[in-house]
C-alpha cells in the first residue's frame, strides 16, 4: 500500500509540473505572453528554487521524519497549484510556479528516504522504478486531461483541480505510511551537510552520474516544454489531440521504462558485474537521432512516432541512475543523493533550455523563418548525445567502485 501511495504521489507531483507545458497555448492566448515568457515560467520560474531548496529539504529527510517531510511538501505544491489557477498575470503565475517548485522540491528525495528505510536492498532498484513510474503516469494524465479541460473549461479549472486533488493524496500518505524507522548512524552519516556532500562529490563514480544529470536537464525539460506547442504549431494539432497522444505515448513508455529500467537495475547488481547504466547510455545516443527527425518530419503522426525513443530513454534511465547514486552515497544519505542528481539535472537544463528555445522560437518569427520552435527545440538531441556519453562513463566508473573492490 505504501509504493502504491508513493506512485500517487510522484505522479501528481508530476501533474502539477508539466501541467503548464500543454496548457501553453491557451495561457499564452488569455494573458497575451511571448514565448519567451513561457519559457521564463516553465524554466527559471520553476528550476531555480526546485533545485536549490532540494538539498537543505534532503538532509531534513535523512536526519528526521522523511513521512513529515513528503506530506508538507504534498500540501505546499498542492495550494500552490491551485492559486495558480486564480493568477491574473505573468507575474503572478510565475509566483505560484515558484511556491509549486517549493513544494515538489522535496518530494523525490523524502519519497527515496521512506523507500530506502522501509524497503530491502535486494528490491530497492524495482521500489525506486515503481515511485518513477508516477512520472510518466503523470505526464499520461497531465498531457490527456490538461489537453482536453484546455479544449472545454479552460485551463484555471484545470490547475485548481489539480491542487485540490494533491490535498487528498496528502492525507492517503499520512494513512499509509505510518511509523517510520530511524536512519541507520555511522561516522559518515553524522557530518556536517557541507561536509557530507563535498565527500560524495570528491567520488569519481557520483561526479560522472551528476554530469549525465546535467545533460539530462538540457535535454528533458525543452522537451516536455514545447513538446506539445511544437506539435500544435507545426501540424495542426489541436491541444486536446496532441495531450491524448503525447500523453498516451508517454505514460506507456514511461511504465514500460521505469519497470523495465528498475529491474535491469536490480539484476545488475545482483550479478556482481557491472553494467548498471550501458543499456541506459545506449538508449540515449538513439533517442537522439529519432528526435532530430522528428522535428523535421513532414506529416504530424510521424512526429509524434520519432518522439517516442525520447520518451522511453528518459524514464529507462531514471531507476538506475538514481539506484546507483544511493549505492555510492551509501546508508543514511539516499536522500542527499538524490538531491544532488535533481540540482544537476533540474538547475541548468530547466532553467536555461526553456528559455533558449523560446527565444530562438521568438527570434526566427520576428525574422520570419518557419519551424523556428522545431530550431530551438534541436537542444533536446544534442544534449540526449552528450547525456548518453556521460552515462557510459559513470557506468565505468560505478562498475569499477561498486564491483572491482570486492
Amino acid at each position: 500500500m505504501l509504493l502504491l501511495t508513493l506512485v500517487l504521489v510522484s505522479m501528481f507531483c508530476q501533474v502539477d509540473r508539466i501541467l503548464p507545458f500543454i496548457l501553453a497555448e491557451s495561457i499564452k492566448r488569455e494573458l497575451s505572453l511571448s514565448d519567451t515568457q513561457i519559457g521564463l515560467m516553465t524554466g527559471p520560474a520553476f528550476a531555480v528554487c526546485y533545485t536549490l531548496l532540494s538539498l537543505p529539504i534532503a538532509r531534513l529527510a535523512d536526519k528526521g521524519s522523511p513521512r513529515l517531510v513528503l506530506v508538507s511538501c504534498i500540501l505546499v505544491w498542492s495550494t500552490m497549484t491551485a492559486l495558480g489557477g486564480l493568477a491574473g498575470s505573468f507575474a503572478l503565475l510565475a509566483a505560484s510556479r515558484l511556491g509549486v517548485a517549493l513544494g515538489e522540491a522535496g518530494a523525490i528525495p523524502s519519497a527515496h528516504a521512506l523507500i530506502a528505510r522501509k524497503i530491502p536492498q535486494t528490491r530497492r532498484g524495482l521500489a525506486i522504478g515503481l515511485f518513477s513510474m508516477g512520472i510518466p503516469l503523470g505526464t499520461m494524465v497531465g498531457f490527456a486531461a490538461g489537453g482536453a479541460l484546455a479544449d472545454t473549461l479552460g485551463w484555471r479549472p484545470a490547475l485548481i483541480g489539480a491542487g485540490a486533488i494533491g490535498g487528498l493524496i496528502a492525507v492517503l500518505t499520512v494513512v499509509t505510511s505510518g511509523p517510520t524507522p530511524p536512519p541507520k548512524t555511522s561516522a559518515d552519516t553524522a557530518e556536517p551537510f557541507a561536509q557530507a556532500s563535498l565527500r560524495l562529490l570528491s567520488s569519481p563514480a557520483f561526479r560522472w552520474l551528476m554530469i549525465g544529470g546535467v545533460a539530462l536537464g538540457f535535454a528533458s525539460a525543452p522537451f516536455y516544454a514545447f513538446g506539445a506547442p511544437f506539435l500544435i504549431r507545426t501540424h495542426g494539432f489541436t491541444a486536446g489531440e496532441v495531450g491524448l497522444a503525447f500523453g498516451l505515448l508517454q505514460g506507456g513508455m514511461g511504465v514500460i521504462g521505469t519497470l523495465g529500467g528498475g529491474r535491469l537495475f536490480d539484476r545488475a547488481v545482483a550479478s556482481g558485474r557491472g553494467g548498471l547504466l550501458g543499456a541506459q547510455a545506449v538508449l540515449l545516443l538513439i533517442a537522439a537521432g529519432t528526435t532530430t527527425a522528428a522535428l523535421f518530419a513532414p506529416v504530424g503522426w510521424m512526429s509524434i512516432a520519432l518522439f517516442v525513443p525520447g520518451m522511453l530513454s528518459f524514464a529507462f534511465l531514471l531507476p538506475a541512475v538514481f539506484g546507483a547514486a544511493h549505492l555510492v552515497a551509501g546508508p543514511g544519505r539516499q536522500a542527499l543523493a538524490s538531491s544532488l542528481l535533481m540540482i544537476a539535472s533540474g538547475l541548468l537544463g530547466p532553467a536555461l533550455a526553456p528559455l533558449f528555445v523560446g527565444m530562438v522560437s521568438d527570434a526566427a518569427s520576428a525574422a520570419q523563418v518557419s519551424n523556428g520552435l522545431g530550431l530551438g527545440l534541436l537542444i533536446v538531441p544534442a544534449a540526449s548525445v552528450l547525456a548518453g556519453l556521460a552515462t557510459f562513463v559513470a557506468n565505468r566508473r560505478c562498475t569499477a567502485a561498486l564491483f572491482r573492490t570486492r
